[in-house]
Formats: C-alpha cells, sequence, structure tokens
C-alpha cells in the first residue's frame, strides 16, 4: 500500500514545503520510501512558482536536508483524489483547504500536529521568523504521523 500525503500551507514557501522535504527524509531513512508519495502545495496563489523560503532552506540544510528545486504550486480539488491525507498548518490554512475542496467526505483533511501529544499550530515562520520552532514542530508531526501509518 502507498501512502499519498498531501502538505499545505498558505504560500507553500516555508512550512509546507519543510514538512514534504522532512517526511521524505524519515521515510528514505526509516526504507520506506517507496510506500509513499509525499508533496507539499499552498492555498494561495501569491507565491505559485517561488523558490522555499530562503530561511526554511538554510534550516533544512542544517538537518542535511535538501529542497532543491521545489517551487510553490497551489492544491486543486483533483488534489483530494490524489492524496490519501491532506495535512494543514493550522486552522486558518483548513478553512482555505475547505474552500478549495468543497468538502472532505472521506476525513483526509487534518492538521499535522494533531498526530502529536502536544497539539497545536505550527506557526508561520515567515511572520515569527522563529525556523528552529517551526522545524520542531514539523519534524514532531511528520515523525508521530509517520510513526502512526508504519
Amino acid at each position: 500500500m502507498k501512502h499519498r500525503i498531501l502538505f499545505v500551507c498558505h504560500g507553500n514557501i516555508c512550512r509546507s514545503p519543510m514538512a514534504e522535504f522532512v517526511m521524505k527524509d524519515l521515510v528514505e531513512k526509516a526504507g520506506l520510501a517507496n510506500h509513499f508519495e509525499i508533496a507539499s502545495a499552498a492555498t494561495s496563489t501569491e507565491e505559485i512558482g517561488n523558490g522555499v523560503y530562503p530561511p526554511a532552506c538554510r534550516k533544512l540544510a542544517e538537518h542535511g536536508i535538501s529542497c532543491k528545486g521545489k517551487t510553490a504550486r497551489q492544491m486543486t480539488r483533483a488534489d483530494y483524489h490524489r492524496f490519501d491525507l491532506i495535512i494543514g498548518m493550522d486552522h486558518r490554512n483548513i478553512v482555505n483547504m475547505m474552500r478549495i475542496l468543497g468538502s472532505d467526505p472521506d476525513n483526509k483533511v487534518h492538521l499535522l500536529l494533531e498526530y502529536t501529544d502536544d497539539f497545536h499550530e505550527v506557526a508561520d515562520p515567515w511572520y515569527t521568523g522563529d525556523f528552529e520552532a517551526t522545524w520542531c514542530d514539523v519534524l514532531a508531526g511528520c515523525q508521530a504521523l509517520l510513526d502512526l501509518l508504519r
């Protein structure tokens, strides 16, 4: 069985690409890469075509993770059929995702940190400037999600 996961945030230049590449790294290290399809997208059109925000790239690189070649794209209604899980970073993302998707009859839409024991929203480092806190939240959420899916 292949797990198909789409991580989503507002612009697809900070949190969701961090989650995409952290999860790819975790499944690769676990020897499970063939069992996963992992991607990320935005709810907005503001950053479409832009690369990952440099401070987010640097934070990933500190941990040996590359996000080279990633450009922002907006999620579409078709993503609902392509992915098994569609994971937002905060409640505003969920509201905007539902605006795009229309509904969630298969219960695919979730918040990343609902898989952890410390449920809260992943703060947007575009505004907070705290990429370390975002890294810690994204890593915890991805590890918990991988543990659940194993």
